[in-house]
């Protein structure tokens, strides 16, 4: 997907990041190819990269021999992208952040998906179009499609102390809560283009320009909230979060949290609190940051527990 020397220099970059991710990343590059009718330069950035020795074994990803081959960068080539090896797995926007490094320095907006996504075709250059339009505008993304056709709430407020830590207490007790209604910003209007304080990571265009003036992720999250932290980022520096669903992509992995791992929901909650402390900086609003860390625990031990009862059925 690489331009050749006949055409002109992308404006366009995809960058997909991969954690073993062969069979998704299969799937998700001929869609970019549809999505697109523009140049474009792919990179893929291999976060815990492995081998296979041919016979379908796993060989560790340190010091390789030359007979085994990585079938992430396989798919690569195969597919005209470049391929980026990050053994030591910074994490999803560590690993967006070197491969921002990559792409040339024509390419002025920059998808950001994850590997098991699937774009509709044209809906790179439907985000592209909006973007266009406005130079205020930062970041552009699509209606993200669960696999049953509902459509996820991609585009929300900024968590506050109200509608955050409200939301995340009660939502899975009581979902239609007052304050999950005001932080998932009227998911009944997702139909419509409107400015959202943040959008979903899973799938994203963001103006390079932008990325770079802000200083692109936050490497500090390992997983988790870097999307909020840059959508508000984007925000503070002036610039517009839109949400454009005429734009649509299919997340294949979308799952819920009864799927996850206690290592991932202590991943969660600690890049919460994270957020939370800068967005409510000082020592005066310590006790805030506080009572925003014990909600958030409390949080995090009942979804820990419902993982429990999920695996134990």
């Amino acid at each position: 997907m690489t331009a050749s020397s006949s055409t002109p220099p992308p404006r366009l970059g995809v960058i997909t990041v991969g954690y073993r991710s062969e069979e998704e990343l299969a799937r998700f590059l001929p869609t970019v190819r549809a999505a697109t009718a523009k140049p474009v330069e792919v990179v893929i950035a291999d976060n815990r990269p492995t081998w296979s020795d041919g016979r379908g074994a796993v060989v560790a990803a340190t010091a390789p021999s030359p007979a085994h081959v990585n079938a992430t960068e396989q798919l690569a080539a195969a597919s005209g992208a470049r391929y980026l090896s990050i053994p030591a797995n910074p994490g999803y926007g560590g690993a967006i952040n070197r491969a921002v490094t990559e792409l040339p320095g024509s390419v002025e907006w920059m998808l950001i998906s994850n590997p098991d996504v699937l774009l509709e075709p044209g809906a790179i250059d439907a985000l592209v179009e909006v973007g266009d339009t406005d130079p205020s505008i930062g970041a552009v993304g699509p209606a993200i499609l669960n696999e049953d056709g509902t459509i996820y709430p991609s585009a929300r407020r900024i968590p506050s102390l109200r509608n955050g830590v409200g939301h995340a207490l009660f939502v899975n007790v009581w979902p239609g809560n007052r304050w999950s209604r005001a932080y998932l910003d009227a998911p009944d209007a997702d139909s419509a283009q409107r400015d959202a304080g943040w959008l979903s990571g899973a799938c994203v265009l963001v103006r390079r320009s932008v990325f770079d003036s802000i200083g692109g992720f936050d490497d500090g999250y390992f997983m988790y909230f870097e999307d909020v932290d840059l959508g508000y980022r984007i925000g503070k520096a002036g610039y517009r979060n839109v949400y454009a669903p005429q734009a649509r992509v299919l997340h294949t992995g979308a799952h819920s949290t009864s799927g996850e791992s206690a290592a991932m929901i202590d991943a969660h909650h600690r890049s919460a609190a994270r957020f939370l402390a800068r967005r409510y900086p000082g020592a005066l609003l310590w006790p805030v940051r506080a009572a925003l860390r014990v909600g958030l625990w409390v949080r995090s031990q009942i979804a820990k527990r419902r993982a429990r009862a999920a695996a134990a059925d």
